[in-house]
């Protein structure tokens, strides 16, 4: 199902969505500083290009882990 344009995710959200743990997303989130583009109170919301930007993050860390071994 295609994902709407203002639709914004939470890191919970995004960790589900990609299959991730969730240290791992909060990990990318902080360490690349990935800013939200929103915040709902405390929380930080993230758009579409952030979600893709931190799956492809995880991807080359993935990646480079399994060239180590």
């Amino acid at each position: 199902m295609p994902r709407k344009k203002n639709e914004f995710h939470t890191v919970g959200q995004i960790a589900e969505r990609l299959r991730r743990p969730l240290h791992r997303v909060l990990y990318v989130v902080r360490e690349r500083r990935i800013e939200p583009v929103c915040r709902a109170g405390q929380t930080r919301m993230f758009d579409e290009n952030a979600v893709k930007r931190i799956e492809a993050e995880l991807d080359r860390i993935d990646q480079r882990k399994n060239s180590v071994r």
